[in-house]
């Protein structure tokens, strides 16, 4: 039974005292503050926590901002608070399995992680996809690019104050996310693109609501720019703000409109065409001052682009499968299956171990709404990656936020952050 001190005795700390003074002594740490070096801080500057949970961050990131008054001398993101380990997923799972993972990185436009990883897959294995599942495609990422782009609009603007753009870019968005159940039964991660095709052909509605959608858009556009491109305290808050040069964007390895805001016309859809973009006519839109207002500009342009891409796409899609017919990726005929022992096998094992690529390493880009997604992919010839690296767009713009913020008011850094559009499940994967 333990006994306690009597009231009012004095409180026992000799043994402590004694372990503290050992401590000192094995340390060799001597007494007095003389001793002791002080770290001086500067104190002209101040250092402020931005996030994780500032609303404006877009996600769970951390900045360590110094701060001189109210100008920013240095800006030290800190990343990893929606570390998931997808990369280390991928591993574990069969080839056609990852495909859910891919939706969950760049979550706000997952059909483009689809299209990376399976046109991965697909050039390992020199499996030729049929020209209706390539349109189709096109088609969707184009939809989700302008899905992705609205968002980025309604929530860069709220960042400073704007309220009406954030809800008419929701009623747009709406529509899109309308077609995506349409055609998968889910609105966002939809998982509709699979290694050799897509998940199942488009019903007879898609092309009404998609054509409805191509033939009312532009005129929508036209609204949201009425609002706030000639805005003059929109004008006040972006223009000239978070600039970076054409060529210190690519030292950081910008891509997407971060670097076409620049005056760089690069685009993968035009410099690597895949997946038939080179069958379509459109136009690349670039700026040239690399500050927040281009940025917004060239974004506002490139859904109209996409609306024109779609709309080629749509009047040209062509009848046919949207699945190849390699055996090796694609299921059997559900009627050959009731009558071929061989192709009950063969569907059997392709659901439970999955399709096995030959030995080898690819890297696959595509242009995502936030610039370079690309896949790169290690097989060692069984039926699960070896290893999957994936260059997100988010991490490389992000890492030049520093510099665009450095010299710039705390109140504006709301506004770059915004510009750059980062999603943090594409940064921590």
């Amino acid at each position: 039974m333990t006994v306690l001190p009597p009231l009012g005795s004095p409180p026992q700390t000799d043994r402590a005292s004694e372990e503290y003074e050992h401590g000192r002594d094995v340390l060799g740490v001597e007494s007095g503050l003389d001793s002791v070096d002080l770290v001086q801080l500067d104190e002209s500057t101040m250092e402020l926590n931005m996030g994780p949970q500032h609303p404006s961050t877009h996600g769970v990131l951390r900045l360590v901002l110094e701060l001189d008054g109210e100008i920013v001398k240095q800006c030290k993101p800190d990343i990893g608070f929606l570390h998931t380990g997808f990369e280390k997923d991928f591993e574990r799972h069969q080839y056609q399995q990852c495909i859910p993972y891919t939706d969950r990185m760049d979550y706000l436009s997952p059909l483009f992680n689809n299209l990376g990883f399976s046109l991965a897959v697909e050039k390992l294995l020199e499996v030729e996809i049929p020209p209706r599942a390539q349109y189709l495609r096109v088609i969707m990422c184009e939809l989700t690019r302008i899905a992705s782009h609205l968002l980025w609009y309604g929530t860069s603007a709220l960042d400073l104050g704007a309220t009406s753009p954030f809800i008419y870019a929701w009623r747009d968005r709406e529509k899109l996310l309308d077609i995506n159940e349409l055609v998968s039964g889910v609105r966002m991660h939809t998982s509709f693109i699979r290694v050799g095709g897509l998940m199942a052909d488009v019903p007879i509605e898609f092309y009404s609501m998609v054509n409805d959608f191509v033939r009312t858009f532009p005129k929508l556009i036209d609204e949201h720019e009425l609002l706030i491109t000639k805005n003059p305290i929109w004008r006040e808050r972006t223009v000239g703000l978070g600039k970076i040069t054409a060529e210190d964007a690519m030292s950081y390895g910008c891509t997407g409109p971060i670097l076409r805001a620049c005056g760089i016309p690069y685009d993968l859809r035009k410099a690597h065409p895949y997946s038939s973009y080179d069958h379509f006519t459109f136009d690349i839109p670039i700026a040239r001052n690399g500050d927040v207002y281009d940025r917004y500009l060239v974004r506002m342009q490139e859904m109209r682009e996409s609306v024109k891409i779609i709309d080629q796409a749509l009047n040209g899609l062509p009848e046919g499968p949207v699945n190849t017919s390699d055996r090796r990726v694609t299921l059997p005929p559900r009627n050959e299956i009731n009558t071929s022992m061989e192709s009950l096998i063969h569907h059997f094992k392709l659901v439970t171990e999955g399709m096995r690529t030959p030995v080898g390493q690819v890297y696959q880009g595509i242009e995502s709404p936030r610039g370079e997604l690309g896949f790169y992919l290690v097989s060692d010839g069984t039926n699960r990656p070896y290893r999957c690296k994936v260059r997100s767009p988010s991490f490389s713009n992000l890492s030049s936020l520093p510099h665009m913020v450095h010299g710039e008011l705390i109140a504006d850094v709301v506004a770059v952050i915004g510009s750059i559009d980062i999603i943090l499940g594409d940064v921590d994967r």
